[in-house]
Order: C-alpha cells, then structure tokens, then sequence
C-alpha cells in the first residue's frame, strides 16, 4: 500500500438502488486482503450474498429496554396502562400485557407499579458476525432484529469490531458499505471515516437525495468523491449532477453506464469487478483515484 495510517472508506447513497452495495462489494474485491470489509447497512443487509463470509463467531446484540410484567406479582391495578404514553401495556383476560413492539423502554411503569411486578430488561436488538469473505478479507456484518430500534448503536458496535480487526490484523483500510439515505445510521457509519464514496443516479429524487446527504456530510468535515451510476439514462440530469458537484468541490470519480451486469453479477454471487464487462475497468479506475486520495491524506 502507498500509505501507512490506517483509512476508513464510507460508501454511501442518498437513496436506496443506486447501486451502492455493488459499488462497496466490487471496492472489496480490488482491496483484496487488505482491508476490514464492514457492512453498516443493518436493516438491510446484504453484502454478504456477494462477499460469501464465513462466520467464525456471532454474537447477540443488546441495546434499550422493555417492560415485563411478573403476573404472579401484578394485581392488575391498571395503573400501569394509564400512564403508557405509548399504549404499550393493556389489561386483558390473561392479565397485564406489555406490546414489546411498542414498548420505548421509558420505565415509567415500572416506577409506578404499587406492586414493583414490573420489571426493565435489556432488547436484544440484533445479531453481530465477525467473518472472513472469499476475499480473505476480514469482514463485520449484522442484522438488526424486525422492529427493534437503536440501529445507530448497532452500526457504532459494528465500526467498532471493525478497528480492532484491523489493528488484530494489521490491516491499513476499512471499506463500509453504509446505509442510504441521511438518518441515525447513516451519521454513525460516518464517525471516523476518511473518505466518503457517494454512488448516485441522475433522477430527480435521486439528485435530490444527494444534495441532503451532502450537508449532512458537511457537518463531520469529511472529504467526499462521487460515483454516477446509469449516467446515461437522464443526461439533463446527470449534467444537473455533475454541475452540483462541481459547485461543491465533490471529485467525480467515475461515470457508469447503465448496464444489465449489475444485475447478472447479483444472480451469480459476483463483484462487478469479477465480470466481464466495460463496468469493470470504470471502478478500477475510479479505485485507483481512491487510492490517490488517501495517499494524500497520509
């Protein structure tokens, strides 16, 4: 590698389809073995059907709370179910009932219960994999539960697997397929990244989309590069595309075209770079500018 320090590449989406996790993927493969390869896309997961990891340990993740009732202990007062702002607890035939879906974990309850039949225990939240790819990469990847909140923490406990697999393993780079959009997870794939990889697409709401995601990443001073995918299918707004990035001293790294290989490489559990397609020598290129950049950073 032409630098020493260890690096932190965040790729991300203003949208969801822009192509994103093939872009990280096919990043991962260049970086071959030595980078940390992370997915912070908790809530939907999915490098790993490109990436093929295999597991060497898994751990629950636990994060918030929600009430339980001890119905042995419950009198059945109702007063618990008064004060619920979130209508989480209704009393029934069976007793004291907790909606562990709408339940915010406030302890409110359980503060007032004459009875102390309410208890507040730790969510499990989601499950945390640390693996090696088919790249001999090492990789961390996780799912957050259906309906389970605090996806921020999940990524910040995932970005924190990944440095110490990097310092275990001595390797200078972290490549993190973030989530799209501009929320929670988003701002907590963002902590101590590097360079931010943006893959758009000319659309309105995708032009849109990442202009948001711009002033979000603004705000942690962090240097940007964009990829333009399917460049070809709105020219009047990839030239709207180009001119914003421009105007906001964003490098453009690479423009590709639309092409059914995005697709053929997901059937086939392929990187695009592992394709046999002019896709391929796009990203390499624009890998290498990559490269550059961190090189300057050193």
């Amino acid at each position: 590698m032409p630098y020493r320090n260890k690096h932190e590449i965040v790729v991300l989406s203003g949208k969801g389809g822009t192509g994103k996790t093939s872009v990280a993927a096919s990043l991962a493969g260049l970086a071959k073995d030595i980078a940390v390869v992370t997915d912070c896309d908790v809530e939907a997961a999915n490098m790993h059907l490109l990436l093929k990891p295999d597991c060497t340990r898994s751990y629950n993740f636990y994060s918030g709370q929600y009430a339980s009732v001890d119905q042995k202990a419950c009198t059945v007062c109702g007063l618990c179910e008064k004060i619920c702002r979130f209508d989480a607890i209704a009393i029934n035939e069976n007793g004291c009932m907790v909606n562990t879906f709408s339940c915010e974990g406030c302890g409110y309850c359980a503060r007032v219960c004459p009875a102390n039949a309410i208890k507040m225990k730790a969510a499990h939240s989601g499950k945390v994999f640390l693996s090696t790819n088919r790249f001999s990469s090492p990789m961390v990847h996780a799912t957050l539960n259906i309906g389970a909140g605090n996806s921020g923490k999940l990524v910040a406990q995932v970005k924190d697997e990944a440095r110490a697999m990097a310092k275990k393993h001595q390797k200078p780079l972290i490549i993190v397929d973030g989530p799209p959009g501009i929320g929670c997870p988003v701002t907590s794939s963002l902590t101590g990244a590097d360079l931010v990889v943006l893959v758009a697409e000319p659309a309105a709401a995708g032009n849109h989309d990442l202009q948001r995601l711009v002033e979000v990443i603004r705000k942690f001073r962090i240097k940007m590069a964009c990829i333009v995918n399917k460049y070809d299918i709105n020219t009047q707004k990839t030239a709207e595309l180009k001119s914003f990035l421009m105007n906001q001293g964003i490098p453009h790294l690479a423009d590709i075209p639309f092409d059914d290989v995005f697709t053929h490489a997901m059937i086939e559990g392929n990187t695009l770079v592992e394709m046999p397609s002019p896709v391929k020598d796009k990203i390499k290129n624009a890998w290498s500018k990559i490269m550059l950049e961190l090189e300057a950073q050193s």
